[in-house]
C-alpha cells in the first residue's frame, strides 16, 4: 500500500504506525467494498448504446479500476472515449426499492447468468446456503476454471461494485516483487499519492473503534493476534466512515451495518461510479455501453481495428452483433477478461503478432479463507459491520496478512473470520482449446496449500495460545479451509513481458493493456489501489507519447 498512514492498537492505547499490508475483503457469505450517500443514486447512465458501422478514436473494453483512470485522464485530455462493459448498469432499484440485493438474502440480482447462487461460504452450522434463483446477469460472476472459483464484479464499476473497499498500497519493501520493471520511487511519490486520492481513501476513527457495537468481532481479532505475539493494523478503505457512523445512530439508511457488500453496496461506498467514471462522464466526451460483450479485435483495412461486439440481454442471450472501429483500443476486462480474450485473439489469427508471454503470468494473490470457533467468553457480536477495517500482518515472518473479516449474520456466532493474502509462488497460464472453442486456465487445486501452509503461520498459533479450533463448517463437510477461489485475480499479459513497461501491446500499434493482468500474480496486499496507481502512471506516458 502506500505510505498510507495507519493506526496499531492495544486493548486500551492507539499507536501510530505506517502500514502496508492489505487484503479483500469477506462477509456473510463473503468478500468487499466502499462509498457514502444519503441515497440508492448511482451517477447518471451515461449510456449511449454503440451502433454499428461507428467509428469512435478511443474504445475501452472494461469499466473496472484500469478502464475507468484510462477513460477520464483520455478525456481530460481532449480525446472522446467509448467504454463496452459487458455487465449491466447499475442505476435502478429492483422490486425492494434497493438497487442491490442484501448479502443474507441473494436474488437474481446476486449472480452472473447462473440458476443457483455460489456464496464463497457455502455452508453454516451444516446446512448448505446456496439456493436457486432466475438467470440474469447480476453483479457477482462466479467463474469456475482450472481448479478455482474467481469471484469478479460484473456491471459498470467492476470490481468495485463488489470489494471490501480494502485500499491498501504495499509496503515499499515489497514493491520489487510486485512489479519489478517499474520505479518505485515515482509509484510511491505520484502514482499511489494520486491514485489514493482519486479513489477517496481513508482509515477509521480509531477512537470511535473502539466502541463501536458492530465492530466487537474485530477487537476480538486484535486481542487474540496480540496475545500470539502478531501486530494488528488498521487498513485503509474507500467506505464512508462518517456515513457508518450516521448508520450506528440510525440517522441514516444502513447498508454496512445490514451486512451490504458482496452483491452490492447501496448507501455508503466509493465504488468507481461515484469517483472515477462520475469525473469521466462529468467531461462530457465519455459514453458507456452497458451489456456489451467485445469477441473480436483485429487491425482494419484503412487503419485502426475493427471491433465485434455482441450486445445481450439480461437472461445473457445475443441480441445484435455490432461492428465498429477504432483507432485505439484499451483492454481493461479485469485479468481474466482480458487475458481470455487476448489469448483467443493470438491463437485465432486475429492478432498473430502479439508475443508468446499473453496468458502467462496469472495467479490468485494467495487469498485462502478460514474461520476459527471461540470460547463463549469472547463473543463477536451480533451486529458486524460488513467493512472490514483491521488485520494482522505476518507478512515479513510468514508471508501472509489476514484481514479480520466480518461474518454478519445478525446472530451471534461466536466465530472470528479471516481472508488472507499469502506469497503463494504459484502461477497458471491460459490457453485456446481448439476443441471446445474455448480458453482454460490450468490452475490446479493443489497448488492453494503454500497459502494453507503461510495462513497457518498465524492461526494455528492463534489456537494454541487461545485453545480453540478451525470452523470446519463453512466451506463444506469437515472442511477448514477456503481454498477454492480468489477474489483477487491478477497477471494473464504481464507489464514488460507481454507488453512493453506502458502496458503497449508488442506486434500492434495504438493498442493497450490497463488493468490487472499487467501484474504477475501477487501484489502482497489487496490489489486494487496497485491496478490505479499504475494505470495512472501508464497513461500518463502514453498520453504524452503516443496519443
Amino acid at each position: 500500500m502506500s505510505e498510507t498512514t495507519v493506526h496499531r492498537t492495544g486493548s486500551s492505547d492507539v499507536s501510530r504506525r505506517r502500514f502496508i499490508a492489505g487484503t479483500g475483503s469477506i462477509l456473510g457469505a463473503v468478500v468487499l467494498a466502499g462509498h457514502a450517500t444519503a441515497a440508492p443514486a448511482r451517477a447518471a447512465s451515461t449510456a449511449a448504446t454503440i451502433d454499428t458501422g461507428a467509428h469512435v478514436p478511443v474504445l475501452v473494453i472494461g469499466t473496472g479500476y484500469g478502464g475507468s483512470v484510462a477513460a477520464l485522464r483520455l478525456a481530460q485530455g481532449g480525446l472522446d472515449v467509448h467504454m463496452v462493459e459487458m455487465g449491466m448498469s447499475w442505476d435502478s432499484p429492483g422490486s425492494d426499492g434497493k438497487i442491490f440485493a442484501n448479502t443474507t438474502k441473494p436474488d437474481k440480482r446476486s449472480y452472473w447468468l447462473r440458476t443457483k447462487t455460489k456464496q464463497p461460504i457455502s455452508n453454516f452450522l451444516g446446512f448448505p446456503l446456496d439456493k436457486d434463483i432466475p438467470r440474469y446477469t447480476g453483479i457477482l460472476d462466479a467463474e469456475e476454471m482450472g481448479g478455482i472459483t474467481v469471484y469478479q464484479g460484473r456491471g459498470v464499476g467492476g470490481g468495485s461494485l463488489v470489494n471490501g473497499g480494502m485500499a491498501v498500497t504495499p509496503r515499499r519493501e515489497n514493491f520489487g516483487a510486485v512489479l519489478p520493471s517499474v520505479n518505485p520511487d515515482e509509484m510511491y511519490g505520484t502514482y499511489y499519492p494520486r491514485a489514493n486520492a482519486g479513489l477517496g481513501v481513508s482509515v477509521v476513527d480509531p477512537a470511535w473503534f473502539e466502541t463501536a457495537e458492530c465492530y466487537q468481532y474485530a477487537r476480538v481479532g486484535r486481542k487474540h493476534a496480540q496475545r500470539s505475539g502478531f501486530p494488528f493494523v488498521f487498513v485503509p478503505d474507500v467506505y464512508d466512515w462518517d456515513y457508518m457512523k450516521q448508520e450506528a445512530a440510525g440517522t441514516v439508511p444502513k447498508s454496512a451495518l445490514i451486512g451490504e457488500i458482496l452483491y452490492g453496496n447501496n448507501y455508503g461506498k466509493k465504488s468507481l461510479e461515484k469517483t472515477y467514471l462520475a469525473q469521466a462522464r462529468a467531461t462530457g466526451r465519455v459514453t458507456v455501453s452497458p451489456l456489451h460483450k467485445v469477441t473480436s479485435v483485429a487491425p482494419a483495412a484503412g487503419g485502426g481495428y475493427t471491433v465485434v461486439i455482441e450486445e445481450i440481454n439480461t437472461t445473457g442471450d445475443t441480441t445484435a452483433t455490432k461492428t465498429v472501429t477504432a483507432d485505439t483500443v484499451f483492454f481493461a476486462a479485469g485479468s481474466v477478461g482480458t487475458s481470455k480474450l487476448l489469448t483467443k485473439l493470438k491463437a485465432t489469427g486475429l492478432l498473430p503478432n502479439l508475443n508468446s508471454e499473453i496468458g502467462k503470468g496469472w495467479g490468485d494473490n494467495g487469498n485462502v479463507m478460514c474461520g476459527r470457533a471461540n470460547h463463549l467468553w469472547d463473543p463477536t457480536g451480533k451486529l458486524q459491520s460488513s467493512i472490514p477495517c483491521s488485520g494482522i500482518d505476518n507478512w515479513a515472518a510468514g508471508g501472509a496478512f489476514a484481514e479480520i473479516a466480518p461474518l454478519p449474520t445478525g446472530i451471534e456466532t461466536y466465530a472470528s473470520f479471516y481472508l488472507s493474502i499469502t506469497k503463494n509462488p504459484n502461477r497458471a497460464q491460459f490457453s485456446w482449446n481448439p476443441a471446445t472453442g474455448k480458453v482454460d486456465l490450468n490452475w490446479q487445486t493443489a497448488w492453494k496449500q503454500p497459502s494453507i501452509d503461510m495462513a497457518k503461520t498465524i492461526f494455528d498459533k492463534i489456537n494454541a495460545r487461545e485453545g480453540t479450533i478451525y470452523r470446519t463448517d463453512l466451506f463444506g463437510i469437515y472442511k477448514i479451509w477456503g481454498d477454492h477461489l480468489t477474489y483477487h485475480p491478477l497477471g494473464g499479459a504481464v507489464l514488460n513481458k507481454a507488453t512493453d513497461n506502458y502496458g503497449r501491446l508488442h506486434g500492434y500499434q495504438g493498442l493497450y493493456v490497463i488493468d490487472g493482468s499487467l501484474i504477475p500474480g501477487n501484489t502482497s496486499v489487496n490489489p486494487f489501489v496497485t491496478i490505479t496507481a499504475l494505470a495512472e502512471r501508464n497513461i500518463e506516458t502514453i498520453i504524452a507519447n503516443d496519443l
